[in-house]
């Protein structure tokens, strides 16, 4: 029986389940994040998803957890424990060896999502290297050529800026985050769709300038994160399109960890 490994990424707003038979990943799957869902809760709905995929419990012999959660990371944790028989790893524990280090002034502070991109941008790509994330906050993290974290920018994510143009301004209606057709727009909602894409266009493209005129030093840019495609073809900056780097970067650390 093939032995197969699960990939846990819970973020703000989703989390993220992946199997690994070798190199190879099915799913992935995705959950809204909610502190409150169970170890139960998860079992249920992911057996079913892997009865359908043709894989069996039994061949998951080995978990790993990311978390930026951590309200939610115990009944994870169970859920590991109960339904795959596995003892998780878990990023950001100190036994957990994740081939760089974090040399920011509070270590403590990066978030494992962050760490695991960090390492894998640079295993995958090289460095120097920045990873841009568009998730609930869009976050740069920059890589130096060792492959340390060595810091970054947290900015408010795309959705979150169409959620507070809804909320705040009592006219503006909710409205999908999209490319618009023109960058003027004829319409309220073809004006705010080009306010939120092509202002974080903006945004990434100064930020990254920026980044690499201190930094000193030719950098390779990654993007990644559940908005990702819908930046990386406008923003030519980005040299690499990669949404599954944070899952693929926790089967190497998992590794890496095994056979240590």
């Amino acid at each position: 029986m093939t032995e197969m490994l699960l990939a846990i990424n819970a973020n703000n707003t989703n989390c993220k389940f992946a199997i690994f038979d070798g190199e190879t990943m099915l799913g992935p799957w995705r959950s809204a994040t909610d502190p409150r869902r169970t170890a139960d809760e998860y079992g249920v709905w992911l057996i079913q998803l892997l009865n359908i995929a043709g894989i069996e419990r039994g061949q998951v012999r080995d978990t790993i957890i990311a978390s930026v959660v951590p309200d939610g990371l115990y009944e994870l944790k169970t859920f590991c424990r109960r339904y795959f028989d596995s003892e998780p790893l878990v990023i950001g524990e100190a036994a957990v060896n994740l081939g760089v280090r974090a040399t920011i002034e509070r270590p403590e502070e990066a978030g494992a999502d962050r760490l695991v991109n960090a390492a894998e941008a640079h295993r995958h790509y090289g460095g120097p290297a920045i990873v841009v994330d568009f998730g609930t906050a869009t976050t740069f993290d920059v890589i130096d050529g060792e492959g340390n974290y060595a810091g970054g920018v947290i900015a408010p994510g795309p959705n979150l800026s169409v959620d507070a143009l809804y909320r705040a301004a009592a006219k503006l209606p909710h409205i999908a985050l999209k490319r618009p057709a023109s960058v003027i727009g004829r319409a309220t909602v073809p004006a705010m769709q080009s306010g939120v894409f092509w202002g974080y266009v903006g945004l990434v493209e100064g930020i990254v300038a920026r980044i690499k005129a201190e930094f000193g030093r030719p950098m390779k840019v990654i993007t990644t994160g559940g908005l990702a495609p819908l930046f990386a073809d406008a923003i030519p900056a980005i040299e690499h399109l990669d949404p599954d780097l944070t899952l693929r970067g926790l089967l190497h650390i998992h590794r890496l960890n095994r056979s240590s």
